[in-house]
């Protein structure tokens, strides 16, 4: 395990020393992208050699860093030689004092972060969280049941709309679907299959099990994962989505591959380096499930002349610098004073109802991208940081690394209980962390509150009803 930490932390330094030696920027933006490496370099070494506790979210922490606030800015700078008044991916004109500014926050938010994370790991993470019980043997088969009746219905009623999931471009899907409709069938009832597959895992994989129950679960077992399957690939989600699903998956069929903070760093550092930038010509074709069937070299075609590094050069990767937009945003407008944070938080809340429920903080960027430098696009990210920043400034920069801390030893302490759905659940928000900090946060708190409603409370809510008929 040494040899591997050891290696990995070589090949770390190796891509981070190759990017900097490349690096072409101003003296002032060259330094303020050195020092934010440095601090995330220590985070590194921390993760690696000094933390005993395994913590996928920091691994997931440290990539989503590297990725979207050096790699992907430094690439994006590179292409156009870092001079000043060019135009970014997303329209913005390149100024080398807000690049400055963006890093220099960065760097404050990142050294409190890892500092709570530290400090309020010794203070609480041994405190077992035990709201929630595990789902009783006795009542799996009946829960299961239910489940797979659910799962069924979602089947039959959404078969229209993952027909056209499959049919159309990504980009081009119907538009007579609400937001909420999709939320509810995206990330709640075809999410409930997965549910059933935790639960049948968890069964046939114990010691003590009947043969009937058995084979029924695994029957169980098998028409959940056709299911999922149906509900959840590349032609009908996109790779946020997925990665953490599919991610999952490994975990619980083969959880020594990810049993360690050097794995889990490993895997999602070269995932998503490497092979998420390539699955994106799949995710993001603009071909058709039939033109692709009828015609693979179209996805061979539109690799020609990109490879990984062009990939960073699309607004995929546009998080950063959709924070020196919300920076600039913030100068002409003032700041949210937590407006943006509780549209967020209450995203359940209908637009029909709450008429003036502020859009999401991606989309205002956007808004202001299209209204000030001619974009063409508001469905845009927008970094946990900058989400903070947007909402109350330098105070919010220091507030909300304390609250992702505090999240994250939660997340710790789930990941370490008995309780089987939370242990997957806490993989899950590790996984989506990286979406979550890409942003925006009303997108990445909705889009990870309703699979867990879907997955661990969902079952406990059944087995509360059946507790209480079989009383009766």
């Amino acid at each position: 395990m040494f040899k591997a930490k050891n290696l990995f932390f070589v090949t770390y330094l190796a891509l981070t020393a190759l990017i900097f030696l490349t690096f072409s920027a101003s003296f002032q933006v060259y330094i303020s992208f050195f020092i934010s490496n440095l601090f995330l370099l220590l985070v590194v070494i921390y993760h690696l050699f000094y933390e005993r506790d395994y913590s996928p979210f920091i691994s997931s922490y440290i990539v989503f860093y590297l990725l979207f606030f050096l790699l992907a800015p430094i690439s994006q700078i590179d292409s156009f030689s870092g001079v000043g008044g060019s135009r970014l991916v997303n329209f913005f004109i390149y100024k080398e004092n807000l690049v400055v500014y963006a890093n220099t926050l960065i760097i404050i938010f990142n050294i409190i972060f890892i500092c709570f994370y530290i400090t309020l790991k010794k203070k609480i993470l041994n405190t077992e969280n035990t709201s929630l019980k595990e789902t009783s043997k006795k009542y799996l088969p009946v829960i299961l049941s239910i489940l797979l009746i659910i799962s069924l219905l979602g089947f039959l009623s959404s078969y229209s709309f993952i027909k056209d999931e499959f049919f159309n471009p990504n980009w081009l899907k119907s538009q007579e679907t609400s937001k909420a409709k999709v939320l509810i069938n995206k990330k709640f009832i075809f999410m409930i299959p997965f549910t059933g597959l935790v639960l049948c895992i968890k069964y046939i994989k114990s010691q003590k099990k009947q043969l009937v129950n058995y084979i029924i679960i695994s029957t169980f077992f098998v028409i959940f994962f056709v299911l999922l399957f149906w509900f959840k690939n590349p032609l009908t989600e996109k790779r946020n989505a997925l990665g953490p699903l599919y991610i999952c998956l490994i975990f619980l069929f083969f959880p020594k591959l990810l049993n360690s903070n050097v794995k889990t760093l490993s895997f999602l550092f070269f995932s998503m380096i490497i092979v998420f930038p390539l699955t994106a010509i799949i995710t993001h074709s603009d071909a058709t499930l039939a033109e692709i069937y009828n015609n693979p070299l179209i996805l061979i075609n539109q690799m020609k002349g990109g490879g990984i590094i062009k990939a960073f050069n699309t607004l995929n990767y546009d998080a950063f610098f959709n924070f020196t937009a919300s920076i600039d945003y913030v100068d002409k407008n003032g700041f949210s004073f937590g407006y943006q944070l509780l549209g967020g938080l209450l995203f359940f809340v209908p637009r029909s109802f709450w008429t003036s429920k502020p859009v999401s903080s991606g989309e205002l960027v956007g808004d202001y991208l299209v209204n000030d430098f001619g974009f063409n696009f508001t469905n845009l990210s927008n970094p946990y940081v900058s989400e903070g920043f947007l909402n109350f400034g330098l105070i919010g920069v220091i507030i909300y690394p304390i609250i992702l801390a505090y999240i994250l030893i939660i997340m710790l302490q789930w990941i370490k209980s008995k309780n089987h759905l939370k242990r997957i659940m806490s993989f899950y928000f590790a996984m989506h962390l990286l979406f979550f900090l890409r942003g925006d946060f009303t997108n990445g708190f909705s889009y990870y509150i309703a699979p867990l409603i879907a997955v661990v409370y969902l079952p406990n809510f059944i087995e509360y009803i059946i507790k209480n008929i079989v009383k009766r």
